[in-house]
């Protein structure tokens, strides 16, 4: 058996497969540990994972493969991937982020190798990325990306063919670049003001604007023009990035997911395309938008892709 688990700085899923299948089983989520000791967040992973085993009535001791599609950047230490995580580690913006820990970095990889067999973990949106590639909108193509919008703003990219990872598995957080020096209300757990995360992302938002994303979303769509007003600065931040992704990599198609696009996304998809359209048209001529083919499951097909 392999266990598949999709770890996010709001909440953390974690299903089972069986070994040369693709049908996930006896998910479970909850929300992603934050206090106590850096190792939390995997020890709240083996329990989650013991917990489903003992539901479904599996031997614990048939788990030899774990993948875990994870929120980054991340930190190699000793060769093992540890979290820094702005939305789960407290340590990197300090207290006035709000997060209940003093966390610089939060053990991952290093406690679940103690326990099972094989472990593989990749940033969030590469694992996403592989799996839309295999089994979603992104089949058959070489230059394309997965972003999601969500707690954070993640990023995979593959650019002829080949899935980029960078030196220590962080390619792609584009999130995390600056696109404005004007916000100073615009901090993002990185410990940086107005990058696009900070401005943008779903926990932003709701700091920023005193409202969750899905009440300004819907206020917008009902036509309220301060809710019309902080929308549309929202998409022109959101979809300059993905402008900025496209012209950079030359890019035929992105996918996009995560709960902030995915439960707004026939208000928000042509907003964040009109930042793309008709814009330098060598680069962006065709460049296509579109809905996650998997749609919220994304994040649990992302880590089964990783060991499938």
């Amino acid at each position: 058996m392999k266990a598949c688990v999709d770890l996010g700085g709001t909440k953390v899923a974690v299903s089972l497969a069986a070994n040369g299948t693709s049908s996930l089983i006896g998910r479970r989520s909850e929300p992603t540990a934050k206090t106590g000791d850096n190792d939390a967040v995997a020890v709240q992973i083996i329990r989650l994972i013991d917990e489903i085993c003992a539901e479904q009535g599996i031997d614990a001791g048939t788990i030899d493969r774990v993948g875990v599609s994870s929120a980054g950047p991340f930190e190699l230490h000793g060769g093992m991937v540890e979290l820094a995580t702005p939305n789960i580690c407290g340590g990197i913006a300090g207290p006035a982020r709000g997060l209940p820990n003093a966390w610089m970095t939060a053990l991952l990889e290093a406690p679940l190798r103690n326990r099972f067999a094989q472990v593989r973990v990749e940033n969030d949106a590469v694992a996403a990325l592989e799996a839309e590639r295999r089994w979603g909108a992104l089949q058959g193509l070489d230059h394309c990306a997965y972003v999601t919008w969500s707690t954070g703003v993640g990023v995979g990219l593959c650019v002829d063919g080949h899935v980029l990872h960078g030196k220590n598995g962080n390619a792609g957080h584009a999130g995390h670049s600056f696109v404005s020096d004007d916000d100073n209300d615009a901090l993002c757990g990185c410990g940086n003001r107005g990058d696009v995360e900070a401005l943008a992302a779903g926990n932003g938002i709701a700091r920023r604007f005193g409202q969750p994303a899905p009440d300004l979303f819907a206020a917008a769509a009902r036509g309220e023009p301060q809710a019309l007003a902080t929308t549309d600065a929202l998409c022109r931040v959101m979809g300059r990035m993905l402008f900025n992704l496209v012209a950079t990599l030359d890019l035929e198609r992105i996918s996009l997911g995560g709960s902030v696009f995915w439960n707004n996304r026939d208000f928000l998809l042509p907003r964040l395309q009109a930042q793309i359209d008709g814009k330098l048209e060598a680069l962006t001529r065709g460049a296509l938008l579109v809905p996650a083919g998997l749609g919220d499951k994304v994040g649990d097909y992302g880590a089964l892709a990783l060991v499938d």
